[in-house]
């Protein structure tokens, strides 16, 4: 079963709904996306190729993605309560949320790590505390065993 396990460091970010103004040149609106959004896209794209070595799941191979968000306990946060957090007795209840996180890295490797985001027929995806902050991505044919 093909696998790719990559991570991708700094602080998670979720995806950002597009942006749409009206271009008075064009009479007409135009919607983008956020700066921000195409920066972390590019991270994930550049830490998958890395990791991958030319691995892409063709179109006709259903996909599992599975993400870990992982965040640092705040620093005003007390040692014990930092403790409970490491320990995973605490949960992360904070922006992002887990779907735009979800949605990003799917978008993100949309045509990279397979042709089309329709392939991922199952996700499995969570908010942790940890000492380093990042996403830990697993994308793998899907088996039906699951």
């Amino acid at each position: 079963m093909k696998s790719v396990i990559f991570h991708v460091p700094g602080k998670p970010q979720g995806k950002a709904r597009a942006r749409t103004v009206y271009n008075k040149n064009l009479s007409h609106s135009v919607s983008y996306t956020p700066e921000n959004d195409l920066l972390y896209e590019n991270l994930i794209k550049a830490m998958y190729i890395t990791a991958a070595k030319g691995t892409k799941f063709d179109k006709d191979i259903p996909v599992a993605l599975r993400i870990v968000a992982r965040f640092e306990p705040p620093k005003s946060t007390s040692k014990k309560k930092v403790q409970q957090m490491l320990a995973g007795e605490l949960h992360v209840m904070k922006k992002p949320d887990i779907d735009n996180i979800v949605k990003v890295v799917a978008d993100a490797l949309n045509g990279m790590a397979y042709k089309d985001d329709t392939q991922i027929v199952f996700v499995a995806a969570k908010k942790a505390y940890s000492a380093e902050e990042g996403l830990d991505v697993i994308v793998e044919e899907y088996k039906a065993t699951e």
